[in-house]
């Protein structure tokens, strides 16, 4: 995966975000779903975010979604859950859209904990290897 750039800086950040409807009642099935899908991806587009995959299942969704390094996870969470209850009840009215306050995220990238930690250590012994 390719590093992504803003003015300051350059990230390759993904979050994978999870959350259900009130009460976990499975409403989110056609159409709501092919809707819900349309709001998202609106929702993504307006923010600069980038929608690696999504999954709107009965019961809840799975969104998986890089964002810069200056938006933080709740901060996607509320715009994702927010505006896409707002957008649907607004357009539509034959479902009443809400979420939870609960949900769920998760960090991914393309270096493991290990590679990082094994990189700052090198950078020790470079610095001790200089000061000789």
């Amino acid at each position: 995966m390719e590093a992504k750039s803003t003015r300051h800086s350059r990230y390759n950040i993904f979050y994978h975000l999870v959350w259900i409807p009130k009460y976990r009642r499975k409403t989110l099935e056609e159409p709501t779903k092919t809707r819900l899908d349309t709001i998202l991806r609106e929702i993504a587009k307006e923010k600069g975010l980038e929608i690696s995959a999504l999954e709107i299942m009965p019961d809840h969704i799975h969104l998986f979604v890089s964002s810069p390094p200056q938006h933080s996870p709740s901060l996607l969470v509320n715009w994702f859950k927010g505006i896409s209850s707002r957008l649907y009840n607004h357009r539509f009215k034959d479902k009443h859209i809400q979420w939870t306050n609960a949900y769920y995220v998760g960090t991914a990238g393309t270096v493991s904990k290990e590679n990082i930690q094994k990189y700052i250590e090198g950078q020790t012994k470079c610095q001790d290897t200089k000061a000789e």
